[in-house]
């Protein structure tokens, strides 16, 4: 059995049963079958019934959701309340998205060669996905690989987080009551991590949905059967530049949400804060003042901005880090420990740039400020590690704006936001060991199909 705790006080409050060989060998079977078996495929309108039917029952259950997603993975109530409505949004993308999407036509008669041929592509199911999914989002992000799978057609089995499962079972609870077939969406809960490695490993599925870290999620990669594809969701180490120009009155606000959101367990939460030397006293000082204003505490309390970590240990890792820092120079706001799993936001002043939190992704509240004298010097240090996915700088110059988006190594660049924003129908996606393949509902649709092409030849 598979025992779920709140992420605040640890008391247990539900168990489930895990999946053994047996089970997993079963559920692989049927969904090998579904794909295999063309005349069994859904039509698109009845996926997008099967769609619209689910984001109603999602609507049903909305505080539901987002106060289990506060019990189970901390995320405040407030915010676990967004993500909820982010979920059901991203249902409906799913269905619209597949009214429009379609195929393309090929050019031919065009040389001699391609005389009196017409040629088209068609989109088709890439064949079984198997999802694996992050505690920090647990709704939302199954909805991300869920509901593409469902609507590209492809059977698909989820592995949720062991520590956030609810959620996921639940959903995937409401697909059944939705009318979905039974089979085309299953859930998995390995009794052991051999167990999900296998799961990952095997030769029927085609398709690998990862939200992870970066060494669960390439090593994984590194198991795919011949010809299975996939996509990876790592973590980052954002950086955003405050140029000389900045308007501080507008970033304040957000450089607290983007940096503490989620206790900072996001994969494009600001981490790294670069700031003019001209500014760097007055943001300094402002920004604590903000960020000692954030309410810590129970997340299901609808005061509380910042709930706890994950697990305990999460925690003990992310005060080490910060300890670490401090000891070799750093100069630290605020901070302290209100429960084993519990941790008051930290601003720590000039880390030593080789320290962890000025290196790694610290998943936990704590932003770190530097100061810079030229923009270029700021982009060289912003683009200095491996990890490459959201970044951001606040401007009012429009050059500086350019300079940066063009300067920058991310995905995605920002122009006076945080880096942590995202709605759920734009790209998402980790350059260098931050990532492979592209998330965001309409582009894993993409990732989900093969094209095929048509040629007809008329006499």
């Amino acid at each position: 059995m598979l025992t779920v705790v709140q992420a605040f006080d640890r008391q247990p409050f539900a168990e489930l049963p895990t999946d053994d060989a047996v089970a997993l060998e079963r559920k692989l079977g049927v969904a090998f079958r579904l794909s295999r078996d063309r005349s069994a495929w859904l039509k698109p309108h009845q996926r997008i019934d099967i769609l619209h039917r689910l984001a109603t029952l999602m609507e049903g259950k909305r505080e539901h959701f987002a106060r289990q997603i506060s019990r189970e993975g901390g995320k405040p109530y407030t915010d676990a309340m967004v993500e909820t409505s982010r979920a059901i949004d991203g249902v409906r993308s799913a269905a619209e998205i597949l009214r429009t999407r379609g195929g393309r036509e090929i050019p031919m008669g065009v040389s001699p060669s391609s005389e009196n041929r017409r040629a088209w592509t068609v989109h088709e199911p890439i064949g079984v996905v198997a999802a694996v999914s992050a505690f920090n989002h647990p709704l939302n992000l199954a909805v991300h690989q869920l509901a593409p799978a469902i609507a590209t057609g492809c059977p698909v089995i989820i592995k949720p987080a062991a520590a956030t499962p609810l959620n996921c079972v639940e959903l995937v609870d409401m697909v059944q009551a939705a009318g979905m077939p039974e089979g085309w969406v299953q859930t998995f809960l390995p009794e052991s991590r051999e167990l999900a490695e296998a799961f990952v490993a095997d030769s029927r599925v085609a398709f690998l949905s990862f939200i992870g870290s970066a060494s669960v999620g390439w090593h994984l990669r590194s198991k795919l059967a011949p010809g299975a594809r996939c996509a990876l969701e790592h973590g980052g180490v954002a950086p955003v530049i405050i140029d000389k120009s900045a308007d501080l009155d507008r970033l304040i606000e957000p450089m607290a949400k983007g940096g503490y959101y989620h206790a900072g367990q996001v994969c494009v939460s600001v981490q790294r804060i670069y700031v003019h030397e001209s500014l760097r006293q007055e943001f300094s000082d402002r920004f604590a003042r903000r960020v000692q204003a954030l309410h810590t505490g129970d997340p299901l309390l609808p005061e509380t901005e910042v709930g706890p970590l994950i697990t305990p240990k999460e925690a003990d890792r992310v005060q080490a880090w910060i300890d670490e820092a401090v000891a070799t120079g750093a100069r630290p706001i605020g901070g302290g420990r209100l429960s084993d799993t519990t941790l008051y936001p930290t601003i720590l002043l000039d880390p030593p740039k080789t320290a962890k939190v000025s290196t790694l992704e610290v998943f936990g509240p704590l932003t770190c400020v530097y100061s810079f004298s030229s923009l270029d010097d700021a982009i060289r240090s912003a683009n200095s590690l491996p990890e490459a996915f959201q970044s951001s700088i606040f401007t009012r110059d429009l050059d500086s704006a350019f300079r940066a988006a063009d300067r920058l190594d991310a995905s995605a660049v920002m122009v006076n936001d945080h880096t942590a924003f995202r709605v759920d129908w734009m790209p998402f996606a980790g350059r260098h060991v931050s990532g492979h393949g592209v998330g965001g509902i309409p582009f894993t649709m993409e990732e989900m199909t093969a094209e095929k092409m048509i040629v007809f030849r008329s006499g």
